[in-house]
């Protein structure tokens, strides 16, 4: 047996950018990492007592394919209270593991070889992975800083062929932190309704958002029966152990999700969705708390880093800043390796988010503020010494 025995499509996937950093901080002493997109808060307690009571129960069964009842309708209450658009619980919404399950499945369902999918860049790094081993096509377009990284329509238009299939945006964005403006999100959906696209919107940082509403895309006139909105409680809800998230969508597309869904996992965690079901209902103040220290954090690093000499734009959601390091004449592999072993600060490439990375870098801001302010301290050494 050998390399050969593998497929094609999964031997030409590039290993993760951020799991390289993360394996390499790892062997090493005294490192802050600025690598990993996840929360330094512990759940909150009222979620973890409904899991903990969940298990007491006995409820430790399969549950229905899409998720229970209950999960659904909360997730349906919840999208129509915070932004008005209305889903059928019985129909519109599976429970999946995590968000990352949400993107395979739309993947997989929708796409036949060969098909295309428009991604806007920097995006998370399994975006197009996800579309390759789906057998599609994944065409990159984009963004830039000049731009504060939002998307830029006309270019996604000039993107859209004969094969293009879908369009997946991701806002507020991972890796850069940005937000996209209501106007040029509801460009997009004119996009697709004059080229009959479907819109995969990953909206796993909806309640992660600084000084301005977010823009939940199915709520906007034309898109609901076009789009298939991924949620997750990863972050908002700092649950990124449990694996729970969602996808919500017209009945036709989410029966094709369900299909692939029920032959790859059954169903989702049965006792992450009762926890799910408290976060929800219960733990708003806990989500606005964490909210408040990221934003907090957020205007430390960001403000960090451009007195440093790194010129980073103002990201208003999620919790990454996007430094420009090309300014130091190094390339972003070349920073981010010396930051790392001169340093002892990871932080992930800009490159390893696709087309518009380059020259940049990726720093979580979910770690401690105090970290933070060490980590500044270093990068300043470091840009320094260059």
């Amino acid at each position: 047996m050998g390399v050969s025995h593998i497929s094609r499509k999964v031997a030409t996937l590039k290993p993760s950018g951020i799991r390289k950093f993360f394996d390499i901080a790892a062997t090493m002493k005294d490192v802050i990492s600025l690598g990993i997109g996840e929360p330094d808060f512990t759940t909150p307690d009222r979620i973890l007592q409904a899991g903990i009571r969940s298990l007491q129960q006995g409820e430790t069964h399969y549950t229905s394919n899409a998720g229970t009842g209950e999960l659904r309708q909360a997730i349906a209450a919840h999208l129509e209270l915070h932004y008005g658009v209305k889903y059928d619980p019985a129909t519109d919404v599976v429970i999946t593991v995590g968000g990352s399950e949400a993107l395979y499945l739309a993947f997989t369902a929708l796409l036949d070889p060969g098909d295309e999918v428009i991604i806007l860049t920097p995006c998370f790094v399994s975006y197009q992975a996800g579309v390759l081993l789906a057998g599609g096509v994944p065409v990159e377009v984009a963004c830039t800083m000049e731009n504060n990284f939002d998307l830029d329509p006309a270019a996604v238009r000039a993107a859209v062929t004969p094969k293009t299939k879908a369009i997946l945006v991701g806002y507020p964005n991972n890796p850069t932190g940005a937000v996209a403006s209501r106007e040029r999100l509801e460009e997009v959906v004119k996009i697709a309704q004059e080229h009959d696209l479907i819109i995969i919107s990953d909206e796993i940082y909806d309640r992660l958002v600084y000084g301005l509403p977010h823009v939940c895309v199915p709520a906007i006139p034309g898109a609901k029966e076009r789009t298939l909105l991924v949620g997750a409680f990863s972050k908002d809800y700092a649950m990124t152990g449990w694996r729970i998230g969602y996808c919500a969508g017209p009945p036709e597309l989410m029966q094709a999700l369900v299909r692939v869904h029920q032959y790859t996992v059954m169903c989702a965690p049965t006792t992450a969705q009762a926890a799910a079901v408290v976060a929800l209902r219960e733990c708003d103040e806990d989500v606005m708390e964490m909210r408040e220290e990221y934003d907090r954090r957020r205007k430390l690093i960001v403000s960090g880093l451009n007195q440093i000499g790194l010129p980073t734009f103002d990201p208003r959601g999620a919790f990454y800043a996007f430094p420009k390091v090309s300014v130091t004449g190094l390339d972003d592999d070349t920073f981010a390796n010396r930051l790392l072993q001169e340093e002892h600060v990871a932080v992930v490439p800009g490159n390893a988010f696709g087309a518009g990375g380059d020259g940049f870098v990726r720093c979580s801001y979910a770690a401690a503020y105090e970290k933070l302010e060490e980590a500044l301290r270093r990068i300043e050494k470091f840009v320094n010494h260059l």
